[in-house]
């Protein structure tokens, strides 16, 4: 019976698929072109503690196959079995094939509650799963950084190399693309120890962009959980080798891999949606329901994946483990994580029973665990909320960082984001890495629009401009969008370096979005998760502004990996740092107070951080002791100071308009 899915026995095959709301299961194996597919269905006559199971033989790896369901189909109660749709494993390791006929792969007719079962076979319509042969594992040890040395970069698999010159065309935008020597060799240079993943977990497109024609480029829309998606693959049907040699040559140069995982939703919508998966297996197993059968929506996507039902926790752990055991994955950054956390879409328990699962698992345990700590609530908001296994997107250091660089917020806000956050994550028992320390991430402005854009510009995502924050906290000197003015550039430019070096040397765990290095734009969109073109995909094609500003993201990271005063994994005692005002003397109580301050500095050992966050230059005394010598001037194309003569403490310094300098004794 167990485990689930489907295993390889000799020249037989095991089948086990959970559905305690069918009267019977069929295990459909299905071969032939796609447009004349033959089907031979197997009843699975075991049924053990709601497992269906059975063995058929003569089935070997590369074999597609489905299940239909038999069994009540009462909406109303969240029962929706219909045999007429042939559904994916939620166990499956390999998924071919997509959604070409949005009626077929409805369950229902006329009315999703009140009207009949659809009687239209969907097969031939949908995706459809694969044997695949047990893997053999990872082809070498994780690379295991420490959290305290890890710096993140978020990417796209797909848009990150898509227009990357020296990857071969035919590899562009696949997972061999990503292993390629000249994108490793970048990723290296800028400082990366760990790529964060955007859903990278079979994809299919859910119904409102399937009745536009557009897709889900994003991803954060999930058919199977432990299968690589498809179209990432450079062969078709090589997802799986593909992805494992992926993961092979970033640990290679000693990268971790994060998978951005979305185990709160499926790619099934609403009622209104598709049956693919888990809607026809049983709805009331895998989703949150109300009372009358609808899908509970905190996830902003139709439906919820109820965190509390014993299906959903072994499915989610069975499959962060997959990825871990096949493959040799370093962590997951798990979406809209407070879902994880609300059992049948209730109140918010960070001991809740999935989360729980996951933090204690002997194998999950031992890798990096990252919560988008919201869901698309208001009381979902939990920044400082996980557990003490759990890392966090911390939304306040974005936003605090965002504000001062606008000349916005208070300077305490910023103080405390700067190192580390403790009033957020010291009293669960944390270490400063706990803060994932972020100002753009896929989702919203790029670092180049967010100094170049005061509104979103989406009318291309096809919502007439509706989708997306309007709370961007950014900023456009004075011009709406691209312009030519020279002094508008180099003072968008400037301060695009000043966040990066902020995001850099503040005490926590950095990430960077890939391409904001590269100065690349989507032109003022800022959900751009439906368009697979030009507008996401990082743009490689050589400019003065790109090549400096690498230069200047790859100093800043060197400079954090040679100062453990900047990766520390302890808290700052109160006496280890300095908060330094800019008139030469430690900042009092009124200082932190003081309305419109935007200069400060802190002294933490061997390094002086100091952070300008005016349109004009000020003066500012260095402390005494020194001599200070000046290792980064962000004021500067690549950082690269102008001198870096000893400055004896008590020396009055200029600092440039928005700029961040990094001196050291």
């Amino acid at each position: 019976m167990f485990p689930l899915g489907a295993h390889v026995d000799g020249d037989a095959v095991r089948f086990a698929v959970a559905s305690s709301a069918a009267d019977a299961v069929e295990v459909c194996l299905v071969d032939g072109p796609d447009d004349a597919l033959t089907e031979r269905r197997v009843e699975l006559t075991e049924r053990t503690f709601g497992v269906w199971h059975g063995t058929v033989a003569g089935v070997r790896p590369g074999q597609r196959y489905g299940y239909r369901v038999h069994g009540p189909y009462r909406p109303w109660e969240g029962t929706r079995s219909n045999p007429a749709k042939i559904l994916v494993d939620p166990y499956a390791r390999q998924i071919t094939g997509r959604v070409t006929d949005l009626r077929a792969a409805r369950g229902w007719l006329d009315d999703p509650m009140t009207g009949p079962a659809d009687t239209i076979d969907s097969l031939g319509h949908v995706p459809l799963s694969v044997v695949t042969a047990t893997p053999d594992g990872p082809a070498r040890p994780r690379p295991d950084v420490p959290w305290a040395e890890t710096v993140v970069t978020e990417l796209h698999v797909r848009g990150f190399t898509k227009r990357h010159p020296e990857v071969p065309e035919a590899l562009r935008g696949t997972y061999l693309g990503l292993a390629h020597p000249a994108v490793v060799a970048h990723l290296t240079r800028i400082g990366t120890t760990a790529v964060e993943l955007l859903p990278v977990a079979s994809i299919a497109d859910e119904p409102p962009l399937l009745e536009r024609g557009a897709p889900n480029y994003w991803g954060y829309s999930t058919l199977g959980f432990m299968a690589p998606h498809a179209g990432y693959a450079s062969v078709p049907g090589a997802e799986v080798a593909e992805f494992a040699t992926m993961v092979d040559a970033l640990h290679a140069a000693g990268i971790e891999v994060i998978l951005d995982m979305v185990p709160n939703h499926t790619c099934e919508g609403g009622v209104g949606g598709t049956t693919l998966s888990y809607r026809g297996l049983d709805a009331r197993a895998y989703y949150s329901l109300g009372g009358n059968g609808y899908d509970a929506d905190i996830t902003g996507t139709g439906n919820t994946l109820d965190s509390g039902s014993p299906t959903v926790i072994r499915l989610v752990c069975d499959a962060l483990r997959h990825w871990v055991t096949a493959y040799g994955v370093d962590g997951f950054r798990i979406d809209l994580a407070s879902v994880l956390g609300r059992p049948r879409s209730g109140g918010f328990d960070p001991h809740a029973s999935l989360l729980t699962a996951i933090a204690v698992d002997p194998v999950l345990s031992t890798t990096k665990l990252i919560a988008e700590p919201w869901d698309a609530t208001g009381e979902g908001y939990r920044v400082g909320g996980f557990g003490v296994a759990w890392s966090e997107w911390n939304g306040r250091y974005r936003d605090a960082v965002r504000d001062f660089w606008r000349g916005h917020g208070r300077i305490g806000e910023l103080a405390s984001r700067l190192t580390g956050s403790s009033d957020i994550y010291a009293l669960s028992g944390r270490r400063p890495w706990a803060s994932v320390n972020f100002v753009t991430a896929h989702d919203g402005f790029t670092l180049r629009d967010l100094v170049s854009y005061e509104r979103k510009h989406n009318e291309a995502n096809g919502e007439q401009n509706r989708d997306g924050t309007d709370d961007n906290r950014s900023q456009n000197f004075g011009v709406e969008g691209e312009t030519s003015s020279p002094v508008v550039v180099a003072r968008r430019s400037a301060t695009a370096r000043a966040m990066i070096a902020t995001t850099l040397l503040s005490i926590g765990t950095p990430m960077l979005v890939g391409g904001d290095e590269r100065w690349r734009t989507q032109g003022g969109n800022n959900n751009a998760y439906c368009l697979d073109d030009d507008t996401s995909w990082v743009d490689w094609t050589p400019s003065a502004l790109a090549e400096d500003l690498t230069a200047f993201t790859s100093r800043a990271a060197a400079l954090r990996r040679a100062h453990p005063d900047l990766r520390r994994d302890r808290w700052l005692a109160d006496d280890e740092a300095v908060w330094w005002h800019p008139f030469g003397r430690p900042m009092t109580e009124g200082d932190w107070h003081s309305h419109g301050a935007r200069t400060i500095g802190v002294h933490v050992g061997e390094t002086l951080l100091l952070l300008h966050a005016d349109g004009g230059a000020a003066a500012c005394t260095l402390p005494a002791g020194g001599p200070f010598r000046t290792v980064l001037d962000s004021s500067r194309a690549t950082g690269r100071p102008v001198s870096d003569r000893p400055l004896p403490g008590g020396t009055t310094i200029t600092l440039p308009p928005h700029s961040v300098l990094l001196l050291r004794t």
